[in-house]
């Protein structure tokens, strides 16, 4: 399926505006919703784990590479799909989670980190040494030339790791790659518009010469060859409320450039909540894998608060009901690591930032034994029950419509599915010719 992505770039290069949705998410809902949607379609699935995600040491949901890519193809058996049509990415794989050590610390880290991604059989990884690390001046920016060293290391490190792949599986492709230290926030922006520029046509020209120049002192011509993207800072972002829509007119000069880079796109990161409109420009000017996490998670939470209010409805304040709302924020609050320093205002705002941010950090705490408890026993509730359509159409009423035509059945695991696929279906319209 590694294929997929590069007659992706060859077809866009030739007119033919085409994309793919990368998702990059840890939720089991939501690898379940890409898998149907891309099964139901006949087409691959793109799915990815961040280093922080997913590390050597088990990264913030405890699995290693190897664990998520069994964790993905457990899930892939439970839907039918075949695992020969999903690709799986590692994406920002580089020092990010060690970046307070010393360079040399970090960077063996680091190498270590993306030996393990593609030995798992990750097919498409992103290289990102972008960040300075612990004894990097913090005064200065890095230079393109230690930026490109650094991941020539880490392309080294792919091809010893797809080595040990290759002794395993050896009809085994070897991953696509993708460059680029144009990347904004992870999980959305926190500063004012003003503040987000748009990645120049001279920067991406500067990064593409420097990187070609250094693979090619160091050897590594067939990690260059398998190269297919460039991140880059199309200005399209997210903040806790704010949303940044994609201006084709500020990324003229960029888009037009890209044209004499026959073997390459660009990837967009943080397009979550952008409108399908926008999301189809940005294929059409070459943005042509866009990158989507916190959006589908956020879909995900609307639907349990729906359901529960449904339950809620159904059952009453004498019920056994599974307080799925008020669970979710008393974790919050016992635990405020993951959102405290992202949530700022006053007690009220945060209150709500809790809940509805577009950052949406309660994808954190799902892991919870609590929560996965209270979702557990709001599923089971309902699905005991039939929920009158009136009353779906009052809380979902997009799947109010998919249940009352026959789409989905109206049980509560196919209704988060289906508002998941919500989003699914608009990175589709975006993607396909």
């Amino acid at each position: 399926m590694v294929n997929y992505l590069k007659t992706m770039v060859h077809n866009w290069h030739r007119g033919k505006a085409c994309g793919i949705m990368s998702a990059c998410t840890a939720s089991a809902f939501c690898i379940e919703a890409v898998l149907l949607a891309a099964q139901k379609r006949g087409l691959p699935a793109l799915i990815e784990a961040t280093a922080n995600q997913v590390n050597q040491f088990g990264g913030y949901i405890d699995m290693c590479p190897s664990d998520y890519y069994a964790f993905v193809m457990e899930i892939a058996e439970k839907t039918g799909m075949s695992p020969g049509m999903i690709i799986l990415g590692g994406d920002h794989l580089g020092p990010l989670p060690f970046k307070t050590e010393s360079s040399s610390v970090a960077m063996r880290k680091a190498e270590d980190l993306v030996r393990q991604y593609a030995a798992a059989g990750f097919g498409k990884i992103h290289i990102d040494t972008s960040m300075r690390l612990g004894d990097d001046d913090p005064q200065k920016p890095l230079q393109d030339r230690v930026i490109a060293e650094r991941a020539a290391r880490l392309a080294a490190a792919a091809l010893a790791g797809f080595e040990e792949l290759r002794k395993r599986n050896r009809f085994a492709e070897l991953p696509v790659f993708v460059i680029g230290s144009d990347v904004p926030i992870p999980g959305g922006a926190q500063e004012a518009e003003t503040s987000i520029t748009v990645t120049t046509a001279e920067d991406l020209e500067n990064t593409i010469a420097t990187f070609r120049e250094v693979f090619a002192e160091t050897g590594l011509q067939a990690v260059w060859d398998n190269i297919i993207g460039v991140v880059i800072q199309s200005g399209a972002e997210f903040g806790d409320s704010e949303l940044f829509p994609y201006d084709r007119e500020k990324n003229r000069n960029l888009t037009s450039s890209l044209k004499q880079y026959g073997n390459i796109v660009f990837e967009g990161h943080s397009t979550d909540y952008q409108s399908s409109g926008c999301l189809r420009n940005m294929v059409r000017d070459g943005i042509c894998i866009l990158k989507v996490g916190p959006g589908l998670t956020f879909y995900k939470r609307e639907a349990l608060f729906a359901l529960s209010a449904i339950e809620r409805e159904l059952l009453g304040d004498k019920g056994d009901l599974s307080f799925f709302p008020e669970t979710l924020e008393q974790v919050m609050l016992e635990n405020p690591a993951d959102w405290i320093k992202y949530y700022q205002g006053t007690e009220e705002e945060q209150r709500l930032k809790r809940k509805y941010s577009y950052s949406d950090r309660s994808r954190y705490y799902f892991k919870y034994p609590q929560v996965i408890k209270a979702i557990d026993k709001l599923i089971a509730n309902l699905s005991e029950l039939t929920i009158p359509i009136t009353l779906l159409s009052q809380y979902m009423p997009i799947e109010a419509v998919k249940v009352r035509e026959g789409v989905i059945e109206g049980k509560p695991h196919q209704l988060i599915l289906s508002r998941i696929t919500d989003l699914i279906d608009e990175y589709a319209f975006a993607t396909l010719p």
